[in-house]
């Protein structure tokens, strides 16, 4: 299993760590793994910076190679692991 690590923007951060957002959609350009741990890390697009904030959650579902979604990307949920 793996770690990555992502840059994640307001508002959705705050949704994932408030629980009501479980899930991403990326560029599967790391080859995200059901079991693999995700460090989404706050990040500031205006002033480019990160903020400090993290919230670690664990890939429980992965979808790709479907139509409609564009190749090269997936969709995968998650539940939220403890620091």
């Amino acid at each position: 299993m793996a770690k990555h690590y992502l840059k994640t923007v307001q508002p959705f951060f705050s949704d994932v760590k408030n629980g009501t957002k479980t899930f991403e959609l990326r560029r599967n350009d790391r080859n995200f793994q059901v079991g693999d741990v995700v460090c989404l890390l706050e990040y500031d697009a205006e002033s480019q910076s990160l903020s400090g904030n993290q919230v670690n959650v664990r890939i429980t579902y992965l979808l790709q190679d479907w139509p409609g979604l564009a190749v090269g990307f997936c969709i995968f949920s998650f539940v939220t692991e403890l620091p």
